[in-house]
């Protein structure tokens, strides 16, 4: 038995020394091959032991013939019988199984066809690192580069029974005449005039689907579609196949048709249940989108997926719990039915004027500030989803490079404009004007509000189609007959930076109002006094827009110059403007003071033993740096806390 050495065997595991056989193992194959050893065959196709290729007196007479998993078994008994058997004991390892019916997949040695990849991988790569194409997330950029730098040639033949065949004949004459290889069928050879036979054999799946991106235009005839669609744009798909067929269609893309087949790759997340396992028919944990779509409907589904698609992010769902997984889908989807049943219903079916068309004079601050945060929301959804080809050029620039395709930032940003923006603020702040039936500023508040929803439709509706689609329809200004599907995207109309800055004084005030009512436990039904001071330009916003910050607010709202002083709750707002509530009437102050006194003492005696415990060198020297850390951060909370509670206390009086 030859002994050779070799780093491929581990010291320290076992005896430190390993038999091997070349011709069915692979790393045993690489030791051999750097040896120079025989590799003798003795395991046949149908996986049975017998002298197969230079395995010549290599056999023993009581294997041949026996299955493999027999084999193993006689030759335990073969060692026994020979006194030969140290010990048996177990041992885990890896073993392959075929992915179809699960068999052991027994490494073989055998006559393959390969194709030789590095030139191949060298354009490929090229397109990543000119610009020419881009990976996202970008971190796949440098599995991708690994991939290909380590690139191996590449065997495209599998002995299967379905399939491409290999395009290669031999002569049945024995002339002599090499293999040869056709796009054609070939019926005599080319040497004698003889019969031919082709290849058993058929190709990997995957030499097929590496020519999509062109085999399907017509290539390899120089076809219109071929030339309308090639290249294409984005290629969506898992990172899981990211070499088997992402890296190979760029590099048959790049060789047959000198361009990569799409400017972008764009690898999204794998669903997993809530133990992080991958969603799959084998592990029964899957969730049948049609049982969804059937309980929530088809644009819940939508929703959830999208907005829980962070870049390259793994999206996870309960498979035994399908309304926690799909209620944000399905809440969203019914507050935006909710909302545009009742702002149609404010709208009403009359013709509105264009928003373009309106004097800005009869604008009210309302208007200009929900014109100016569809613009926003208009920009943020557009650089949410990027650019949508290469602008330098053919190639991308490395500022483009990350840019776009952040599906569940665009999402959002369409999401807070509808729900945040125009129903929760404009369309309450506007309904005294929608009320006003017969006035002018009823019919300028009517075409800003159709104009805004018909925008915020128009950024929902590739994520929400359905819903998105039937409110549409229902808008004043739609032509029947269309489509949303068709309608344009919607573009920024160049709203000036801080035309709503005057509502934004009344956004805070009511914040500010809301926050008061909140801290003092009033009745949410309750109204209650509030003064606004101010000068200025402030104090004309305040005086004009009062009436609005109380319906907001369900506030009594006044503005003055001066602070009215006495016990009152106080906030200072944006814009110089100050907010007071008075107190008085609105909570029992004796039992407010003797609480707050209360919360107060207990808060300085926690926090002067906290500080005590800080100015101990001790415990700062011994406590691990993260405790340490920890009460500093508690003791800075604690001392903010303790400033708004005695400033609170003031503001109540002696």
């Amino acid at each position: 038995m030859p002994v050779v050495g070799d780093s491929y065997t581990d010291p320290a595991f076992g005896s430190g020394a390993v038999k091997i056989t070349p011709a069915h193992d692979a790393n045993d194959f690489e030791v051999a091959r750097r040896h120079a050893l025989a590799m003798p065959v003795i395991i046949d196709a149908e996986g049975i032991v017998r002298e197969v290729e230079g395995a010549a007196g290599r056999v023993p007479a009581a294997l041949a013939g026996l299955d493999r998993f027999a084999a193993r078994k006689a030759i335990v008994t073969l060692l026994e019988e020979a006194g030969a058997l140290q010990k048996i004991e177990p041992h885990a390892h890896s073993v392959r199984h075929c992915y179809r019916c699960d068999t052991v997949v027994e490494p073989r040695l055998s006559d393959q066809w390969f194709v030789r990849m590095q030139p191949l991988a060298d354009k490929a790569l090229a397109a990543l690192r000119t610009g020419e194409l881009r990976i996202l997330p970008e971190r796949w950029e440098a599995v991708y580069v690994n991939w290909l730098e380590g690139i191996r040639d590449w065997n495209i033949s599998r002995q299967i029974w379905w399939g491409h065949r290999v395009p290669v004949w031999y002569c049945t004459m024995s002339c002599g005449h090499a293999p040869i290889v056709s796009r054609t069928d070939v019926t005599a050879c080319p040497g004698c005039g003889g019969t031919v036979r082709q290849d058993d054999d058929v190709l990997d799946t995957w030499f097929s689907s590496w020519l999509w991106p062109f085999s399907t235009l017509g290539w390899p005839d120089d076809t219109p579609d071929l030339k309308a669609f090639y290249p294409g744009d984005v290629l969506v798909t898992a990172p899981e196949i990211l070499f088997f067929w992402v890296a190979r269609m760029v590099m048959s893309g790049c060789w047959f048709m000198g361009k990569a087949p799409f400017h972008t790759v764009y690898l999204h997340g794998t669903v997993r249940d809530m133990q992080h396992r991958k969603m799959s028919k084998s592990l029964g944990n899957g969730i049948d989108p049609l049982d969804v779509v059937q309980l929530y409907g088809a644009d819940a589904l939508r929703w959830t997926m999208v907005s829980g698609l962070g870049l390259g992010v793994d999206v996870m769902l309960d498979p035994s719990d399908l309304d926690k997984s799909f209620s944000p889908g399905r809440n969203f989807c019914t507050k935006l039915w909710n909302i545009g049943r009742f702002l149609l219903s404010r709208v009403g079916s009359e013709p509105v004027a264009p928003v373009a068309q309106l004097d800005r004079a009869q604008l009210a601050p309302a208007d200009r500030w929900i014109l100016e945060r569809l613009d926003v929301a208009i920009a943020d959804c557009d650089a949410a989803l990027g650019p949508a080809r290469p602008g330098n050029g053919a190639t991308w620039s490395d500022s483009e490079r990350g840019r776009g395709l952040r599906l569940s930032e665009y999402a959002e940003a369409a999401r807070r404009f509808v729900w945040n923006e125009l129903a929760d603020w404009y369309l309450e702040s506007i309904k005294p004007r929608l009320a006003a039936e017969g006035s002018a500023d009823r019919e300028v508040a009517r075409a800003v509000l159709a104009h805004a929803f018909d925008g915020a439709l128009r950024l929902l509706h590739p994520v929400v189609p359905f819903i998105t689609e039937e409110l549409w329809q229902k808008l004043p200004q739609t032509t029947p007959g269309t489509f949303l599907a068709q309608a344009a995207w919607p573009v920024p109309s160049g709203e000036p930076a801080g035309a709503g800055e005057a509502f934004e004084l009344v956004r805070a005030a009511v914040a500010g109002i809301r926050q008061v009512r909140s801290e003092y436990n009033v009745n949410p039904g309750a109204w209650v006094d509030a003064v606004l001071v101010a000068t200025g330009e402030a104090q004309t916003v305040m005086q004009r827009q009062a009436d609005t910050v109380g319906a907001l607010a369900r506030a009594t709202v006044r503005v003055e110059h001066t602070n009215p002083g006495g016990a009152a709750a106080q906030l200072l707002l944006p814009g110089g403007v100050e907010l007071v509530v008075p107190l008085a009437g609105m909570v029992d102050l004796d039992k407010e003071k003797q609480r707050l006194d209360t919360e107060i003492a207990q808060l300085d005696k926690q926090l002067t033993a906290l500080e005590g415990r800080l100015a101990n060198a001790g415990f700062v020297a011994k406590a691990p740096p993260a405790v340490v850390e920890a009460e500093r951060t508690k003791a800075a909370e604690w001392g903010a806390r303790l400033t708004q509670l005695r400033n609170k206390r003031t503001s109540l009086g002696a």
